[in-house]
């Protein structure tokens, strides 16, 4: 029989019984609504013939680990706190095609660990993250190009309409622009705060990013165009002129005149910009900039 993983009463036994207690610095919230992770699980993995694994990010007291291995060949888990061993013995006892790493997804070598558990599968990873760690880890998990199709998480609603807003709307920042460069966002379905334990203050939402198999811009310098994102977005207050010129330590009127004769607005704030404008303006200041290593 299988352990009641959304049942609050049991749960708070099987953590009391483990001798577990949150920990506010890990933003431990852990899921007990019933109808939630079924849903996430099968966003994350829909019907394909092909063999799938899925690499989760944080395991909980396993619940969503369970729903993903009903529907995927493997799953191995990167779960950051070890006194949560002997919960996870329990609740996924039994569950062979479940693989518990105990380690932080942040230095872990995740490209490794997808060859060595998971050869040969369509990948998708799946995530009920904390607010404290969405953006590092979204931004590690492409960064990495790791061999993965999806990336289905769980985060804060804010943060999910953050991400999901694409550049040239008011909502876009730095990261925003990323994830648009790398993938393609949705927003899948709200989750309220009463469907965690304990309960944060705050609703989430699940979102979904389609990696993207062929960059949708053209880039002179990838690098420099996410430093230039980064200088932009920085001081988002400021026209995109003054911003790059300060961000990346360029002379003002040449900056501006590169820009016009590209045709892109100097006076423009960042967040105005689509991504076929953010694209075009690192390509006609690239030659401006010098190295980051450099210019450090």
């Amino acid at each position: 029989m299988e352990p009641a993983l959304t049942n609050i009463r049991y749960v708070r036994e099987l953590l009391a019984r483990h001798g577990f207690v949150f920990r506010k610095s890990l933003g431990q919230n852990f899921l007990i609504n019933p109808s939630v992770c079924p849903r996430m699980a099968q966003e994350a993995l829909p019907a394909t013939d092909e063999r799938c694994g899925v690499l989760e990010i944080g395991a909980g007291v396993g619940v969503l680990t369970r729903e993903l291995a009903r529907r995927a060949d493997r799953v191995v888990c990167v779960e950051v706190d070890e006194r949560l061993r002997p919960v996870l013995r329990e609740t996924l006892g039994g569950c062979e095609n479940i693989h518990i790493v105990y380690d932080d997804a942040m230095t872990a070598d995740l490209g490794a660990l997808i060859r060595q558990e998971l050869p040969g599968m369509r990948v998708s990873v799946a995530a009920n993250l904390p607010y404290y760690i969405t953006s590092p880890l979204i931004m590690r998990l492409l960064e990495s190009r790791l061999p993965m199709e999806t990336i289905t998480v769980m985060v804060q609603k804010e943060a999910a309409v953050r991400l999901c807003t694409p550049p040239g709307e008011r909502a876009c920042g730095a990261v925003s622009a990323a994830v648009w460069y790398y993938t393609e966002p949705e927003m899948l379905f709200p989750v309220s705060r009463g469907s965690f334990l304990p309960a944060p203050d705050v609703d989430s939402c699940v979102i979904r990013l389609r990696v993207r198999r062929e960059a949708p811009v053209s880039l002179r310098d990838e690098a420099f165009f996410f430093r230039m994102i980064r200088a932009a977005f920085a001081q988002r207050r400021k026209t995109f002129s003054n911003a790059l010129s300060a961000g990346l330590g360029l002379p003002k009127a040449e900056v501006i005149r590169v820009l016009e004769e590209g045709g892109i607005s100097p006076g423009a704030r960042a967040e105005a910009l689509t991504l076929d404008e953010l694209a075009a303006a690192a390509n006609a200041l690239s030659g401006l900039a010098v190295p980051e290593k450099e210019n450090a």
